[in-house]
């Protein structure tokens, strides 16, 4: 379905959650090195819990490896403008998202101002969204707008 990419990810119990978000809606998940942690990590594996074994989940050693085979990539940032709600998103599409601490690189998302997506937020002192909440947000718009039938309910 789709293709969740996480850029150098940093804490193992936000990547386990996200793997498990992966695994029940048969997306793939993209790590791209160096993570902050190892990926037998028992934080992640805890968080993962027994969705693990279920979820699809690649290693790339960079992000451009990790990208060769997207058709279309997005990238969510807090530093981008264009609301995620705006796409009309397709099967096979990648979501790329960066690390916690610091997004994705500045430059990376001059390269590609068109597909520079945002989470839009009120103003307030918290600076973003954690990583696994994002990722579902956009992820289930992303399978809202494919109505796919073979996903059940409740």
């Amino acid at each position: 379905m789709f293709h969740i990419v996480l850029v150098e990810p940093e804490i193992p119990a936000n990547t386990g959650n996200i793997a498990r978000l992966c695994a029940v809606t048969r997306s793939t998940l993209h790590l791209v090195h160096p993570l902050g942690f190892r990926i037998d990590d028992a934080a992640l594996k805890r968080s993962g819990m027994d969705y693990l074994d279920l979820a699809t989940i690649r290693e790339h050693a960079s992000l451009e490896e990790c990208l060769k085979e997207a058709k279309t990539a997005y990238f969510l940032s807090t530093k981008a403008r264009r609301p995620y709600w705006d796409v009309a998103f397709k099967d096979g599409d990648y979501l790329v998202f960066g690390r916690e601490t610091k997004g994705l690189p500045e430059e990376l998302l001059k390269r590609h101002t068109e597909r520079a997506l945002t989470i839009p937020m009120a103003e307030s002192k918290a600076r973003s969204l954690n990583l696994a909440t994002s990722v579902g947000i956009v992820l289930y718009e992303a399978i809202r707008q494919q109505r796919d039938p073979s996903l059940r309910s409740g």
